[in-house]
């Protein structure tokens, strides 16, 4: 018998935040003193990709550096694609948000004197990297939002849930149903919703991301009618540690090694980016990506050389846990790399509030296409936009009338493949080799026509334990192939995006590609931003 749709237990708020990493919780805690549900899929409050973020914070903090000078490499990495207004937004913001860190006692890394220090990191023109515990900036901002968030009295953390749908009714969103992992379905009812999932990693059989990155913010947008935009543009750290492990997550080098002095080279000896562009081992980390897949496909095993970094070890204290892992010590080792899927340009559109065109529904962090990243994300700029644009979200939606809303009586039907596991995997197998580092024509054909084999497959109707399974499944269905209609599209290469049939880059596609599930594939009017240009 069908269970009384009456007993689903229901959640009201002003704002339901879906997602727990640094974006997640700065709009929550940025949102006082509205009634927030801060939903996550995680066990405990602190999820997401922000955790095991190793780089740092970038912004304008060092004498001599400005706000036109970071927003210059921003362009510059983001090759073509970058919103001016965006940028600039970003890059004068960043500043101020470092500031509110401070007064919740963000334990930033300073000298002898108690100044702040700042670093290096490729693609930046000025050092203006700030650090807290070395490489663990990642895992200390999420230890200080989340301080934060425990003793704030306007947020209600609602953990161990998975977002299956989100609710519309007229056109405007009106909350989500999500499933418990304890309690079952629950009707989260708000007028406000707020992505902040992160990105879609376990797309590919080989990437840097937690188990949780799976595309669900994205994946629930598009069904909602909302527009994606720059799906083919994927960033693939080029340092991850080469070692095998049980779920395809490469544990980071983080960037900061070759900021510090850390050099390329492969079983010759040889430094191949010396030859490949002018900033050598500090170039942009699409370029450094196909240097370190080259020497790869070559066999001429690429290796992170940083044996003669002065402590190191201590410098950098996650990256040398990482490596005793798998028996390797920094100081002393050459360490193994790869190129591995590491963050998402791609994403839902948003304006500079993190609106998206659904009403009632905004995205913050790496789940939103900004403008800030354009084809290629300049180092160290992901928590900032975290940062920044959750202020910015908090602001627009406190401006807007309290509604009381409601969702409905019935949850979503879920169906999941009979070998559920086997089917993820083939899927991320099929992207990293179909839309992986470098694409072509017949590759990207070939994984489209795998994928809908894979859609195809038998299904039985998902209950209980399996519900969160088939959530991220279903998820991760819908958005691949999606990805690699993109990637079919853009006939050029640029950014994180490189097609081996279509090479250079062109002019003419100094546009965005946008997909909305109610509309045909379309472009940008506005075209992007090159580096010292002005926006049209």
């Amino acid at each position: 018998m069908p269970r009384n749709l009456k007993t689903y237990p229901t959640l009201n708020a002003d704002v339901l935040v879906i997602g727990s990493g640094a974006a997640g919780m700065a709009t929550a805690l940025a949102l006082a003193p509205l009634n927030v549900l801060l939903v996550t899929k995680t066990e405990g409050l602190v999820g997401g990709s922000t955790a095991h973020a190793q780089g740092g914070i970038a912004t304008v903090f060092a004498k001599g550096d400005t706000p036109a000078l970071h927003a210059d490499d921003t362009h510059f990495a983001g090759a073509g694609l970058t919103d001016k207004a965006a940028v600039n937004h970003l890059t004068t913001e960043g500043s101020k948000v470092v500031e509110q860190l401070l007064a919740l006692w963000m334990p930033f890394d300073r000298d002898a004197k108690g100044n702040i220090l700042v670093g290096l990191e490729a693609a930046h023109s000025m050092a203006r990297i700030v650090h807290a515990g070395g490489d663990a900036t990642g895992w200390h901002l999420s230890q200080t939002l989340a301080a934060a968030v425990e003793k704030a009295r306007h947020i209600q953390v609602v953990s161990n849930t998975h977002i299956a749908e989100l609710v519309k009714k007229n056109g405007k969103l009106t909350g989500a149903w999500g499933f418990n992992t304890q309690d079952g379905w629950l009707k989260l009812q708000a007028a406000n919703v707020v992505l902040a999932t992160g990105g879609a990693g376990q797309m590919f059989s080989h990437t840097t991301n937690p188990a949780a990155s799976t595309g669900d913010g994205i994946a629930l947008a598009y069904e909602a009618g909302a527009t994606l935009a720059d799906l083919e543009f994927v960033q693939f750290h080029p340092t991850s540690l080469a070692v095998k492990t049980p779920d395809g997550k490469q544990p980071l080098l983080t960037e900061a090694l070759r900021g510090s002095g850390g050099k390329l080279v492969n079983k010759n000896g040889e430094r191949f980016m010396l030859n490949l562009h002018k900033d050598a081992e500090l170039a942009p980390r699409d370029v450094v990506a196909r240097g370190v897949w080259a020497e790869l496909a070559a066999d001429r095993t690429p290796y992170l050389d940083v044996r003669h970094i002065a402590n190191v070890e201590t410098k950098f204290p996650t990256v040398t846990r990482l490596c005793a892992e798998y028996g390797l010590t920094p100081a002393t080792d050459l360490l193994p790399v790869a190129p591995a899927a590491h963050y998402y340009m791609g994403g839902v559109r948003t304006d500079l509030a993190g609106k998206t065109d659904v009403p009632g529904l905004w995205a913050v962090g790496e789940v939103a296409v900004t403008g800030v990243h354009g084809a290629n994300r300049l180092a160290s700029n992901s928590l900032l936009e975290c940062l920044v644009f959750a202020k910015s979200a908090a602001t627009d939606i406190k401006q807007i009338e309290k509604q009381n809303v409601k969702i409905g009586t019935t949850p979503p039907r879920l169906t999941l493949v009979k070998h559920a596991a086997a089917t993820k995997q083939n899927l991320r197998d099929t992207m990293y080799k179909s839309a992986g580092l470098v694409r072509e024509k017949q590759g990207l054909e070939n994984g489209i026509q795998k994928l809908a084999t894979l859609q195809n497959l038998p299904a039985l109707i998902a209950t209980g334990d399996d519900i969160p399974q088939a959530i991220e499944l279903h998820n991760l269905m819908t958005l691949a192939p999606l990805v690699l209609t993109a990637a079919l599209a853009r006939t050029e290469s640029r950014g994180g995006h490189m097609r081996s049939d279509y090479p250079t880059t062109q002019s003419t596609h100094k546009k965005s590609i946008l997909i909305n599930k109610l509309q045909s594939t379309s472009k940008v009017e506005k075209e992007g931003v090159y580096r010292n240009e002005t926006a049209a």
